[in-house]
């Protein structure tokens, strides 16, 4: 009856540490998912506006102008992505505490962590194809389309 008992412990501990790691490693996964999907929306979204960058640049827009108008419009969509992302968290915040196990669903370690993450995605996402753009001769990039 002991032995029974101390497998049954066994077992459930085994079980529990199975379910966090696979838990964790789910998490990394959809993670990962996120910001490679953030960074291809974003990065398709510059792209598609190679055309009215080179006539920015053609009118006498300077490379950080650019840039910089790229990344605001870039990072404010990512920021209306967070907020709405922290009331959905906030709102279903009871219903999820019941199906994760060892974090607590409001941990701002993690909420944050995440935001930077993204958030630094995002500016990769913009930057990148913004500024492959303004190092382009405009009457090259007006003359593809």
């Amino acid at each position: 009856m002991d032995s029974y008992r101390n497998a049954s412990t066994i077992h459930r501990r085994t079980s529990r540490a199975t379910i966090v790691t696979a838990g964790k490693r789910l998490g990394g996964l959809a993670l990962f998912l996120a910001a490679i999907g953030i960074y291809g929306v974003l990065a398709y979204l510059v792209a598609q506006r190679r055309r009215e960058i080179a006539i920015r640049m053609a009118l006498g827009s300077t490379t950080t102008a650019v840039v910089k108008l790229v990344l605001r419009e870039g990072l404010t969509l990512v920021g209306i992505g967070l907020a709405i992302g922290f009331a959905g968290a906030a709102t279903l915040q009871k219903a999820v505490a019941s199906q994760i196990y060892g974090v607590r669903p409001s941990n701002p370690l993690v909420i944050g962590g995440v935001s930077l993450l993204l958030g630094a995605v995002a500016l990769a996402a913009c930057a990148a194809p913004a500024g492959r753009t303004t190092r382009v001769d405009p009457i090259e990039v007006l003359r593809q389309e």
